[in-house]
């Protein structure tokens, strides 16, 4: 394989505490070496003097696979009027879509920007076979999924009766037979009062069929994850998405973790896309951000991370969960297309479009409370940027989103197109704090990874890591990046270089080479006794709740391109 020597970049690797130095990165079969393995005359010498350099990025939580986004393509066939682009052969496919783009717009897009990890953060056990397919189209980058557990039956059923190693057994086989790297919940115990009653319930609401509250869920959960120590314990959308006065929800979801029996140091819990559960207000008029409250918890909280979720003005979305009940509100209140499906005994999901418009007031309040969380909190360790792509904007104005991050002069710019009362009744208008480019590597290389237990082999440029690096045409010692935002959008719009496990696959923003990335997934290793237990309860409940035989469900390595199983050394002991 060639080797690469990247020499005199300016390179921010917070894994390794290097913060803007001038310095040299090898590369040979696909890792990072040191510098005396590389013979120069053989190698390919790259010129990186002037720009930044950073591991590939990593993105945590973006909607990129499987059912919701299929049928969000069916649901908006105008997404793709205005945005086809045509394959460039031998190495390009071709590309359509914007906030549901196809499986090769995903990858090629991601690549352009210098991302080379993307989870997709929801998908529904019996349906991630058709996940895993579209994960395979994906070009480029690495992948992983997290599976749906908060409103599943046979869950639930284990939580009722209060075997909590047994749980913890159950999520060990799921994960293994899915193929998936952590659990996902999405507004616990509701797809269950929405099958049942037709509305959601909130975190201490009594879960109808069962003697349980979403409290109880995610509590129990949390503890199983910490017995399967679980690198990413679990990744929560709060109950009340949606709904004025939630911040509340996601304050009392956050000190859950104090109910939690913690095995592992660092978060046992992740709150995704907290923008939508930080309303304050008890209505649409009288609605005001959570932001500060909710920073100040995180301050007080080291057990908690999350990501912003953050609104992108003045770009269409398409919003799409697995929170079945607030879909249906947003259909009334939008009054244009709304899709709705049911999987089973496991979950349930909604699809509507939507347009965040800048001088909308409550649009404004929307797209405040992300920044507010980040900017007061200042622990990008812990903080996420994302958008929850395609719920908040699409994944392409990532760049535009840095800007806000590093630039007081881009938040105000922005801020007179916005509704001036929303930002009257905000905090965001007197913060001054502005993020570095270390703190960027950190929010988007460094803190994903070691969220996701992979920071041995991702999100840095030391010795043994992937040879994922990507380049950027910007140098922050002639470049005054607060000043001179835009030259960071178009910088990080559009990477100089960038190399996937040493290969070269975009060159000044575009894409030159197409190849298939891995697809992550956790194999937590389990007693054979509480193994063989936990399937004589499968083959029972599978008889009595699915419509498919247990071994139709589970889905074989075969089945994914590159797979990398991480196994897992859990507390269960028999």
């Amino acid at each position: 394989m060639t080797q690469i020597l990247i020499k005199n970049g300016i390179v921010f690797d917070p894994i390794n505490g290097i913060n803007g130095e001038v310095m040299d990165i090898a590369i040979k079969n696909g890792k990072i070496v040191e510098s005396t393995e590389i013979d120069e005359s053989k190698a390919m010498i790259i010129d990186a003097r002037g720009k930044v350099v950073m591991a590939g990025g990593i993105d945590i939580h973006s909607h990129i696979a499987g059912p919701k986004v299929n049928v969000g393509r069916l649901l908006r066939p105008e997404d793709h009027y205005l945005t086809n682009k045509p394959h460039v052969l031998p190495h390009r496919r071709a590309e359509t879509g914007l906030t549901v783009p196809n499986v090769f717009r995903f990858g090629y897009e991601y690549a352009r920007m210098g991302y080379t990890f993307v989870v997709e953060p929801a998908t529904p056990p019996i349906k991630t076979r058709h996940t895993h397919e579209e994960l395979n189209a994906i070009p480029i980058i690495d992948k992983a999924a997290f599976v749906l557990v908060d409103s599943n039956w046979i869950a639930l059923d284990l939580i009722s009766e209060a075997s909590t190693e047994l749980l913890a057994a159950y999520f060990a086989w799921l994960l293994s037979s899915t193929k998936t790297l952590a659990l996902k919940l999405v507004d616990p115990g509701s797809d269950v009062a929405w099958l049942i009653k037709g509305k959601g319930i909130d975190l201490d609401d009594q879960i109808p069929g069962y003697d349980l509250t979403p409290r109880d869920i995610i509590r129990e959960i949390g503890n199983a994850s910490q017995l399967l120590r679980l690198p990413h314990k679990m990744h929560v959308h709060c109950n009340r998405l949606g709904y004025p006065g939630n911040y509340l929800t996601t304050l009392k979801t956050m000190d859950i973790v104090r109910e939690i029996k913690r095995v592992d140091d660092g978060p046992a819990l992740h709150i995704t896309h907290v923008q939508f559960t930080g309303y304050k207000g008890d209505s649409w008029t009288t609605l005001r951000s959570g932001g500060e409250d909710i920073a100040e918890a995180m301050s007080r909280n080291p057990y908690v991370s999350l990501d912003l979720g953050q609104v992108i003005p003045g770009r269409p979305a398409t919003t799409m969960t697995a929170d079945a009940p607030f879909e249906f509100v947003l259909y009334h209140l939008t009054r244009w297309k709304w899709a709705s499906a049911d999987t089973e005994v496991e979950t349930a999901a909604g699809i509507v479009p939507y347009v965040y418009r800048k001088r909308n007031y409550v649009n404004t309040i929307q797209w405040v409370i992300g920044l507010e969380v980040a900017l007061i909190s200042r622990d990008p360790w812990r903080i996420i940027p994302t958008t929850d792509h395609p719920n908040a904007g699409p994944f392409t104005d990532y760049p535009k989103m840095f800007a806000w991050l590093l630039s007081k002069k881009a938040r105000e710019d922005d801020m007179r197109d916005m509704s001036q009362l929303a930002l009257k009744r905000s905090a965001l208008p007197s913060i001054n704090t502005e993020f570095t480019l270390y703190d960027l590597a950190v929010m988007t290389r460094a803190a994903p990874a070691k969220l996701l237990g992979l920071e041995k082999r991702k999100g840095h440029l030391g010795v043994g890591a992937d040879a994922d690096v990507a380049i950027y045409d910007i140098d922050p010692r002639e470049v005054e990046i607060s000043k001179n935002y835009k030259k960071l959008i178009q910088a990080f719009k559009r990477t100089w270089l960038v190399i996937k496990d040493g290969v070269i696959v975009v060159k000044e923003g575009e894409v030159v080479k197409t190849i298939y990335g891995r697809t992550y997934y956790a194999e937590p290793v389990i007693p054979s006794d509480l193994e063989k237990e936990v399937k004589r309860v499968l083959e029972k409940k599978f008889k009595e709740y699915y419509s498919i035989t247990l071994d139709s469900f589970i889905i074989n390595e075969e089945e994914i391109r590159n797979p990398v199983k991480i196994k897992i050394s859990t507390q269960l002991t028999r």
